[in-house]
């Protein structure tokens, strides 16, 4: 197999996720807005269900899921507890961030195409 100069290394697939992640994520503050809300609704929805001795403590997880809804919800039936509850709601605040990032970067371009005609 003939050299193209370039070697494999093994940090590659990481840096290049890490680029990604933040090409996709950092690029707009609404949807780090929207990360940092969804983190703190769910650490208090955890503080409130463990710490909480009030008779809707239960009910306190709802709200984190419904601020990221509709792919927590969707997640939300994986086995696992609580771990599981954790997962869908960062995974259902990602997959929202990422669309509020596209959107932002959609309604900025202002109807311009990326491709040239």
């Amino acid at each position: 197999m003939p050299d193209s100069g370039r070697s494999a290394r093994p940090g590659r697939p990481v840096r290049s996720l890490f680029r990604w992640l933040r090409r996709v994520f950092f690029g707009d503050v609404l949807a780090l807005v929207y990360l940092g809300l969804c983190a703190a609704l769910l650490v208090w929805a955890i503080g409130d269900a463990f710490v909480g001795a009030g008779e809707d403590a239960s009910f306190a997880g709802i709200i984190p899921l419904l601020a990221a809804a509709p792919v927590s919800l969707l997640l939300l039936g994986l086995p696992g507890g609580v771990m599981a509850f954790i997962g869908a709601v960062a995974g259902g605040a990602l997959v929202n961030a990422a669309v509020i990032c596209w959107c932002a970067r959609t309604l900025c371009r202002g109807g311009r195409s990326d491709s040239a005609d």
